[in-house]
Formats: C-alpha cells, sequence, structure tokens
C-alpha cells in the first residue's frame, strides 16, 4: 500500500532534517542469576525515576530472515538477508505487536566504543506474522524475555531472563542459563557518534557486576 503524497513529503522532510531514530548503539553482556539482585540495586541509582523503579516487561519475540537474491554480477554474496523481528507483550494484553529492523553492524571504525547498526521500530496489528510469512520470511528463531527496563536519559538498559520454547505455549519455558542478558542501547538518528562516550562512561559504572562490551557478531557467526 502506498503512502499518500502529504505522508510521503512529511517522511522525505524528517529524512532530510535527520530528526528520526534509525541506529541504534548498543552495548551487552550477562550476569549470574546470584549476583542480579545487586546489579538491580545499582541500576535504581544510577537510573531516572528512582522513586517508581523500573519497568518489568515480560515478552515473546520471535526473529523472522528474508532472503534476497542479488541479481548484480559483481556481488560476491549470493544472498541479501535482512533480519526482521516481532515482538509482543504477554503480561499487556492490549498493547500492538512491535516490528523491528535490525540491520548489520556497521564496518566502520574499530575504536568506536559501541556497536552500531541500522534499527527501525514501529507498532503493528497481530496480522503483522501472517504477513511476513506471505511476504516469504521464515522464522529463525523465538524465546521469551523476562525482566526489568532502567531509563538514564536517552539511554535504555534492559536486565533480561531469556527462556526457550519448549512447546506451542509460552508458559512452556525453560532458561537458557543460569544468567541474565544486561544491554545499554540508545536509538538516536544517524551522525551522533558522541552517545556512544556516554554509554562507555556509563557501563563503566557497572563493574564489576556487569562488563558491558562491543560485540563482533560477524565473529560469532550470527545475526542479530
Amino acid at each position: 500500500m502506498s503512502l499518500p503524497g502529504n505522508a510521503m513529503d512529511s517522511l522525505s522532510a524528517a529524512l532530510k532534517c535527520n530528526i528520526i531514530p534509525n541506529q541504534e548503539y548498543l552495548l551487552q553482556g550477562s550476569v549470574l542469576d546470584q549476583y542480579v539482585e545487586v546489579l538491580l540495586h545499582r541500576l535504581r541509582g544510577l537510573c531516572d525515576n528512582v522513586d517508581s523503579g523500573p519497568e518489568s516487561f515480560h515478552d515473546h519475540e520471535i526473529c523472522f530472515s528474508l532472503r534476497i537474491p542479488n541479481t548484480a554480477a559483481s556481488t560476491p554474496m549470493p544472498m541479501s538477508i535482512f533480519s526482521l523481528r516481532v515482538r509482543r507483550a504477554l503480561d499487556v494484553s492490549d498493547t500492538p505487536y512491535q516490528l523491528r529492523y535490525i540491520g548489520q553492524q556497521e564496518l566502520g571504525d574499530k575504536n568506536r566504543p559501541t556497536v552500531v547498526r541500522s534499527s527501525i521500530d514501529m507498532a503493528c496489528s497481530s496480522t503483522i506474522l501472517e504477513f511476513l510469512t506471505e511476504l516469504g520470511c521464515r522464522i529463525e528463531f523465538e524465546y521469551i524475555a523476562r525482566g526489568y527496563m532502567f531509563r538514564k536519559g536517552r539511554m535504555k538498559i534492559t536486565v533480561s531472563k531469556i527462556f526457550k520454547m519448549g512447546g506451542n505455549k509460552p508458559e512452556s519455558v525453560e532458561p537458557i542459563s543460569q544468567s541474565y542478558l544486561v544491554e545499554l542501547s540508545v536509538l538516536a538518528p544517524s551522525g551522533q557518534d558522541a552517545i556512544g562516550e556516554d554509554m562507555r562512561i556509563f557501563a563503566e559504572q557497572l563493574r564489576p557486576l556487569v562488563q558491558l562490551e562491543k560485540i563482533d557478531y560477524k565473529r560469532l557467526g550470527n545475526i542479530m
């Protein structure tokens, strides 16, 4: 479905003005189960909204991939692979599904303090699963994430217990490890690399409980 002319004009103007948050700056780490309460206590002291505490979440996420053949003769890779994720809240029934496109890690300066990759989020209806299947996407993996989210300015910090699916029902799950995934991220318009330094400074305040690092996804052989 094509966008109306005024919507296309608005989108083009927003892109030219560089106001659309289309890049994710990311650091990741993990903390053992027995130390997660200590980490949560430290985050409560460092982050905003100290009185209200962190926001809890319980989500089901499905990762799809879309493979498109490269028709250019000079292209060394025969296929382009796009990663799309659909997330829905299990603890709040009336929230929309979230569709997210995640690009590959940029190959820029190795001295950057964080991973930088394209990322676009949008709300959608539950029919997105059927739409992606009809589009030719295939499910790569799915999981349940349960944990807490903190805010520090425009930085988002999540502490998540990851569960693998044990059946067709989201309730049939088991933890994949004896640790929690910790992610520090910022969504921002492109070209704001100074954010990475702010994230590095914040990450230093969480040591030695958790060491947030710039993960090399190509080395791990996994597209996220």
